[in-house]
Formats: C-alpha cells, structure tokens, sequence
C-alpha cells in the first residue's frame, strides 16, 4: 500500500519529489526505496585500500617463501582446505552479528543450508573453481618469483571482463577495452625474458608455473562473476552465500587433500610442515577475501587500481631484498605498462572532472516514472 501511495504521488501532476536530507532515490524493480547515502571519510577509504594492498602484497611474497626457503615442505592442499574452514568460521560469526542471537544464526543456517539443496549445489560450482584457483597459485608461486606472479595475475582484470560481457551481458567502454589489450602487452614483456633471482636454489619450471598461473586467472574470473550473478539473482544475505559456497569448497578441498597428498598425509599428518609463516600465509589467505568486499563497497575503481599497482611495486622491493631479483629492462617496462592500463581499466566512464547541473525535482521525478 504504501508504493502504490507514493507511486500516485509520483503520477501526480501537482506533486513533488521530497528527499530525506542525506537519501537517495533508489529503484529496485516497481519500488521507490529511499536508500540512505553513506557518508565514508577519506581516512577510512585509504586505510581500507592500505591494508589491502599490504594483505595482497604479503601473502604473495609470504606464500612464495614457504614454497622455496623451508626445510620441510609442508603439503598445500591442507593449507587451502584449513583456509576454507577459517573462511566459513568468520562468515559464521558475522552472520550471527547480522542475525543478533544465536537461534536466529540456527534457523538461518536451517532453512539456507540444510533445506536449500538446491542452492547448495548452485553455490558448488564457484566453490568447485576457487579451490582449484587456490592450488594452482600454490603452483604457480612455486615455480615463479613474486613481482612476477603479481604482475601476471593481473591477467584477471581481462578475464573477469570477457565473463562479464559473457555472463552479466555489460559492455566495456573503448578505453576498458584498449587497456584491456595495454595489460596483455606488459605481461607479454614481463613474460618475454622473466627476471632471474640469485638467492633461489631450488629447481623450478617457469612454463609450469605460467601454465597454472593462467588456471589460476581463469578460474579467478569465472568464479568471481558467477558468484556476483548468483548475488544478484536473489536478496539472501551475502555471508549465506558465502557459508553455502565455504561448506561446498570444505568438502572439495578435503576430496582433493584425500586423493593428492592422502598417503603421505598418513605418514606424516595433516599439519606437517606447519610454521609461523604457514599459518600467516592463512591468515591473509582468509582475511583478504573480507577486505575485498570492503573495498568493493567503500571505494572506486580508481582506487583500487592504485592499490593494484603499490601491492606490484611492494612485492617487486621484497623480490629484490628476499630472493635476489634481478630486474631487467623488459620486466621494468612490463610492470609499468600494467599499471598504467589498470589505472585506465578503472576510469569512470563519465567526464567527472566538471561539476554536473543538479536536476530539478521535475525532471528527476519523470524519469523515474518512466522506470
């Protein structure tokens, strides 16, 4: 009754538009909603983008050190499926805040889990792909040197691209689409003679490492813009969807624990191998999927790309100190001309530089009838 009373305000001839100070006009479907506009300080912004680029930044150089400098090679698939555990726990617990008692997490849990079989095995396909996205990158950073992978992995700015045009059916300005071809080129350099470090004893295969580099980018994309289509699909909870997808990716990685490293894991045990350092790496492996949805929601595109870029140049100055990367003219040239075209990827769409006229309440009511 009451959309119908202010779609009848709307339709009238006589009426105005009347604002809450600090609302917005917001349409979901034949609704009018007047959503509040969240006011974020710039300190919070640069503090959030901060610690996202030190968690991106960390966890690559960290993650590539236990795979190259321990004594005793602790077995990855154990520490993918430990993460899934961590990453449910948290979801869980930010779940019961939103809920506010325990019986409202109980019957929340019920009715999206235990009575949603289908959406269960919806939410398993994007399980199904993370955790091999997540073993191809213990691969990948163990045949090839953080800056390296840092800077390739930013292949999955193309490759969520190419699904979102695929899959949300959204299209890409000319400039997306020339940075777009911009990225390519820099990882091609960076590529075309990798850097060579000095400190490295251990064999590595930099074609294998590259090979599950780009699983890794692929199943990045795919996974990210199925997942945001099944968000979008239905108003549930985003920690439900994050609970159903971590309790589908716990029995994946536990299959995949079984089948590839079982037998050794009876011998040795599961936490074989298990450092400080393992159980950072972790850490950020769990945290950095909740910071990304935090920046998602509090900053822009722009943003994040300058993010992108510190979290490269971060893990090429711990490449140097830690591993003794040697960077050579390709790699510099490669490394720049990604940044750059992340930077472009993220430019609004709209001239933004000039102040726009605001509309009149005239104007912004027609065009909302007429939506």
């Amino acid at each position: 009754p009451i959309a119908a009373d202010v779609r009848r305000h709307l339709a009238s001839p006589d009426s105005e538009l009347w604002l809450l100070p600090g609302c917005v006009p917001v349409v979901a479907g034949p609704l009018l909603i007047m959503a509040p506009r969240e006011h974020v300080s710039l300190l919070f912004k640069l503090y959030c983008l901060a610690v996202m680029t030190l968690v991106a930044a960390a966890y690559t150089v960290t993650l590539r050190y236990t795979r190259i400098m321990g004594e005793e090679l602790y077995f990855s698939t154990t520490a993918v499926c430990v993460t899934e555990v961590i990453k449910l726990l948290i979801s869980m617990s930010i779940l019961a805040q939103e809920t506010g008692s325990l019986h409202g997490t109980i019957a929340s849990l019920r009715e999206n889990v235990l009575r949603s079989p289908k959406e269960m095995m919806k939410l398993s396909v994007p399980s199904i792909v993370y955790a091999v996205q997540n073993n191809m990158a213990f691969l990948a950073l163990s045949n090839l040197d953080a800056a390296v992978y840092q800077v390739t992995y930013q292949l999955k700015i193309p490759c969520t691209a190419l699904c979102t045009v695929l899959m949300l059916h959204r299209s890409l300005s000319k400039l997306q689409w020339i940075s777009i071809f911009m990225l390519c080129g820099g990882v091609t350099l960076v590529q075309w003679n990798p850097a060579q470090t000095t400190k490295v004893q251990l064999e590595q295969n930099p074609v294998i490492g590259f090979v599950a580099l780009a699983v890794s980018v692929l199943c990045s994309g795919f996974a990210g813009v199925y997942f945001e289509k099944v968000l979008k699909s239905s108003d549930t909870s985003l920690w439900v969807r994050n609970i159903q997808m971590y309790i589908s990716g716990i029995l994946v990685t536990s299959v995949g624990v079984c089948v590839t490293d079982g037998q050794q894991i009876i011998e040795k045990g599961f936490f074989y191998g298990y450092t400080v350092l393992v159980w950072f790496v972790i850490f950020l492996a769990s945290m950095g999927g909740l910071y990304t949805s935090i920046v998602v929601k509090y900053t822009d595109n722009i943003m994040k790309g300058f993010s992108a870029a510190a979290a490269i140049v971060l893990s090429t100055i711990a490449s140097v100190v830690l591993f003794g990367l040697q960077i050579t003219l390709t790699f510099t040239l490669g490394t720049l001309l990604v940044c750059v075209s992340i930077y472009l990827y993220g430019l609004p769409r709209q001239d933004t530089t000039q102040i726009q006229p605001a509309e009149t309440n005239q104007s912004l009511k027609e065009r909302l009838i007429t939506v």
